[in-house]
């Protein structure tokens, strides 16, 4: 019996030794703690890495924006009417698109013809009076009538123009084609047309209202005018300058990119000690709606930082590392705030990373893959 029993340790022990023996075989070269890694010069040759130090350039910093989307207010058209009358036909609605042209509403009311009326008889004095004047300029050419009553008649037919004249810009601001207006075709209603190609933002009418010279009927904006009004803090105003670049996205969807410029900087600052920068979008969007909060990101020129090239720098489970190159093939893993990417090289911030260290500058990503595999290639 004790024969057996010392049989089976014998055969465990064999075992055991065996596996230990393959284990070391596995990680021939490796040493690896929770933070570093040390491999054989061998294995840092197949892995291609490159050793190098952290390079001091100017980089370009982001500023972030807020602000909204809007039109400016050449873009936002009140329609009204110069003489009141009453709404007998009107299909808008707020949230419909218009094209310039387009019929808006129709308005009656007995004003419209008396305007007519006063024109066309304005008209035909004129034309009575023209006619009486050339009358008298040749009868006084030939002294056959009197100065004082050829003056008379040049007076009388100035009046009658200047009456016409007057009645029809009247016309002309209903609407009213005084061209083409004869007896036979006065009419008692007036269109009013859309000046613009836009959105209809407001309708304070109906059929059958009453309307009043003053009285607003309809709101449009022309949309493909946006600009965005973006706010910046005093401290970062002398950052920005006209004509600079910004990239402009939406809380809904950041992951698509607006190209903007900045045309305006407002000097004067609000009640948040901010002022208001105006950037106008290269290219209309019909998802970027007036009221829409937008944010920015404005790049500028930084002072002097710690770069290295953007194959250093690696991420894992959410953070940024570059690894750092300890001495005797050791290499330590070094969690680093990143900036923004200038040809080729990325920003990076850490409180033990100086141009005198030493990092892998190239295939940090295979290190990382090692590292987390344990050092098996």
């Amino acid at each position: 019996m004790k024969t057996y029993i010392t049989t089976i340790f014998g055969v465990l022990f064999l075992l055991s030794c065996n596996s230990n023996k393959k284990d070391e075989q596995n990680n021939a070269g490796i040493q690896k703690d929770e933070s570093s890694i040390q491999l054989s010069k061998e294995q840092i040759k197949n892995a291609g890495l490159v050793i190098g130090n952290p390079q001091e350039k100017n980089v370009k910093g982001i500023l972030k924006l807020q602000g909204t989307v809007t039109v400016p207010p050449k873009s936002v058209v009140t329609v009204s009417i110069p003489l009141g009358g009453y709404i007998t036909k009107t299909n808008l609605m707020a949230g419909m698109h218009v094209k310039k042209g387009q019929l808006l509403a129709v308005v009656e009311d007995m004003q419209y013809i008396q305007l007519q009326q006063d024109y066309l008889t304005a008209k035909e004095k004129f034309q009575l009076s023209q006619s009486e004047y050339n009358r008298q300029k040749e009868l006084n050419a030939k002294k056959a009538s009197s100065d004082k009553l050829y003056e008379q008649t040049a007076t009388e037919m100035q009046t009658q123009r200047i009456n016409m004249a007057s009645l029809a810009q009247k016309l002309t601001l209903l609407g009213i084609n005084v061209r083409a207006l004869t007896a036979s075709n006065i009419s008692k209603t007036v269109s009013i047309i859309s000046p613009i190609n836009g959105l209809v933002t407001k309708v304070n009418v109906n059929v059958g209202k009453y309307i009043s010279p003053t009285d607003m009927l309809f709101e449009l904006m022309e949309t493909s005018d946006i600009v965005l009004v973006m706010n910046v803090f005093e401290k970062d105003i002398h950052l920005l300058s006209i004509g600079q670049i910004v990239t402009a996205y939406t809380n809904s969807n950041p992951s698509k990119k607006y190209t903007a410029r900045t045309t305006y900087i407002n000097q004067s600052l609000n009640g948040d000690r901010a002022a208001e920068v105006i950037c106008k979008i290269d290219r209309y969007d019909k998802s970027l709606l007036p009221g829409l909060f937008i944010n920015a990101d404005a790049e500028f020129e930084n002072e002097r930082a710690l770069t290295v090239p953007e194959d250093a720098v690696v991420r894992w489970q959410g953070k940024f590392y570059v690894f750092s190159y300890t001495g005797e093939n050791k290499f330590k893993m070094v969690q680093v705030e990143t900036g923004t990417t200038t040809d080729g090289y990325r920003q990076i911030k850490s409180s033990v990373l100086n141009l005198s260290s030493k990092v892998v500058t190239k295939n940090a990503y295979t290190l990382l893959m090692t590292f987390m595999n344990g050092g098996d290639q």
